[in-house]
């Protein structure tokens, strides 16, 4: 029984990583929800337990000769998943202040989308709730309201790098998704 903490570590650090994956992303967004967190937090732990611990267990064992293979592969795997958990928690860790100030820059457009349509174009006050805006810079967005023609959107440059965050008209009423197309 010395050696069985492998499978058990595995499946609570897979469910765990998957967990932490998803509040505290290592890039962009995350995976997008928990189940895609668990299935990529199984499978770099499945590479961890499969390719890796082997090798790290061999060299346990010439360092304890006394061990048994097995539970050298055992503790070498556990304590590779254990390192690989601390280390996605402390991306994470190092990655949540740009997750939060991209956060931020999302409600400022929202906000200033919003504030602008029913100040300066209530014609297009419908479409607020299915407005699309489109991250082209650092601190800029490109949000577009659709209106009542469905040609004719309503596009804003918003920038974020100040408050509140600044609109400029778009003079191209295409919506982002042709935009971005050419």
């Amino acid at each position: 029984m010395r050696g069985a903490w492998l499978w058990p570590v595995f499946i609570a650090l897979t469910v765990a990583e998957g967990a932490a994956l998803d509040l505290l992303p290592v890039s962009g967004d995350g995976p997008g929800g928990l189940v895609p967190g668990v299935l990529l937090a199984g499978f770099a732990n499945l590479i961890a337990v499969a390719v890796i611990a082997p090798l790290a267990g061999a060299r346990l064992r010439r360092r304890r000769p006394d061990l048994p293979r097995v539970i050298a592969d055992n503790y070498a795997g556990t304590a590779l998943l254990c390192a690989g958990a601390l280390a996605v928690l402390a991306a994470g860790l190092v990655h949540r202040p740009q997750v939060l100030a991209e956060r931020a820059d999302r409600g400022a457009v929202v906000g200033a989308v919003h504030d602008y349509v029913v100040a300066q174009a209530p014609g297009y006050r419908d479409g607020i709730a299915s407005a699309e805006a489109v991250r082209l810079e650092d601190d800029l967005y490109r949000a577009c309201v659709p209106g009542p023609e469905p040609r004719r959107w309503l596009c804003l440059f918003v920038s974020t790098d100040q408050r509140p965050a600044g609109v400029t008209v778009d003079a191209d009423r295409s919506p982002n998704e042709r935009v971005l197309a050419r």
